[in-house]
Order: structure tokens, then C-alpha cells, then sequence
């Protein structure tokens, strides 16, 4: 009596299981890719620091009602202001404009923050010389404004460069609080107080 010997074989491959799997071995694909693209410690080579090197500060009376700007010219001509808050390497963190927009609504009670106060960040070196400017914008009491206005270099420790007052008699005034000269490692070369304007230029 013959034995019939069946032959092992394999099944057919369905190939509509292979486009699935073709499928999913693209998705986890794409997946990986997005998430090394996503992932912020991949590439750093385009990052912007987010500490500053220098930190200019503008103040004037705590309740003053008018409206005074910072101005910051870099030494690649580029203009920092109210219109233009981020120029070049500098940053104008919050425009203060007096009392407008210092009422605040909590808990159903006005709250009125007293302080006026714009700060300016440079967030990098560029070597040459930078300006820093105060314009008298807007007056409400038509009273002459005193600003006061300090530059701090803060790495690798707080250092002041510079620290001094400004008058601006009348609405329209710029005066100059500080010109100072940065060398390509962020060291401070000269500092003075020579007049030069800037609001002029942005008005013609």
C-alpha cells in the first residue's frame, strides 16, 4: 500500500496584508522623522539664546501720566522703538505708555500699576557702538518729564555701565541719555553722552 507524502508549502502571500504592512512600516517612519524634528535638543545650531548680555532700562515717575520711548540704534544702523520691537539683536520687552493700558480688572476691583518702565535686552555682540535715546511721545499735563536710564551688562556678573537722568522739558523732545562702544567679545570700549537723533529719521 503507497503512502502519499503531502509536501510542506507555504501559504500565498496576500497582497493586500503586504500594503499594510508596507504601510505601517511608512507611518512609524514619518513618526520618527517628526519626532527628531519636533525635538528641541536636535538641533541647536539655530537657536536664539534666551538670556540676555545686556539689559537697558528707561524709568520715570511712578503715576506720571505722560508717555516717553526708548530708542536704541545698534552699530548696524538698525532702530529699536515702539514700532519696531525687535531690531538687530535688541528686544523692547513691554512699551509703556504712562497711565494708558496701567488699569487692570481684578476680582471686579481697578487695580492701577503705578510703575513706568521700559527695558531693552541685547541679546548678542555686535561690535561698534550703540545709542540709547529718550523721546517725550505723548503729554497729558504738559509738564516737563525726568528719565532716568541705566545700562547693565550682565554676563559673566552684573555690571552697570552706565547710569544717569535725562530732562525732557516738553511732548516731542529726544535727548540723549548714552552712547557706548562694545568690542566683538561684548567688552565695553567708551561710553558718553554726545547728542544724536533718530526720531527724525523715521519721519520723513
Amino acid at each position: 500500500m503507497g503512502i502519499s507524502r503531502r509536501k510542506n508549502r507555504e501559504p500565498e502571500a496576500d497582497p493586500f496584508y503586504d500594503m499594510l504592512f508596507n504601510m505601517l512600516i511608512a507611518f512609524v517612519f514619518c513618526f520618527v522623522i517628526a519626532l527628531l524634528a519636533f525635538n528641541p535638543n536636535a538641533n541647536k545650531s539655530g537657536d536664539i539664546p534666551a538670556h540676555a548680555e545686556f539689559i537697558i532700562t528707561m524709568t520715570w515717575p511712578d503715576m506720571n501720566p505722560n508717555d516717553l520711548d526708548t530708542w536704541v540704534e545698534d552699530p548696524g544702523g538698525h532702530l529699536l522703538w515702539f514700532r519696531d520691537r525687535d531690531s538687530g539683536l535688541m528686544h523692547l520687552d513691554r512699551d509703556d505708555r504712562g497711565l494708558v493700558n496701567d488699569v487692570l480688572l481684578i476680582n471686579g476691583n481697578e487695580v492701577v500699576n503705578p510703575l513706568n518702565q521700559e527695558v531693552v535686552t541685547i541679546r548678542g555682540f555686535a561690535e561698534g557702538e550703540y545709542t540709547v535715546n529718550v523721546h517725550y511721545y505723548d503729554s497729558k499735563d504738559q509738564k516737563p518729564v525726568e528719565a532716568t536710564v541705566s545700562v547693565v551688562k550682565v554676563n559673566p556678573k552684573a555690571e552697570v555701565i552706565f547710569y544717569g537722568t535725562v530732562q525732557l522739558p516738553r511732548k516731542g523732545d529726544e535727548r540723549t541719555a548714552v552712547r557706548f562702544t562694545m568690542g566683538a567679545q561684548g567688552q565695553i570700549l567708551g561710553v558718553n553722552t554726545l547728542p544724536k537723533t533718530m526720531v527724525e529719521r523715521t519721519q520723513k
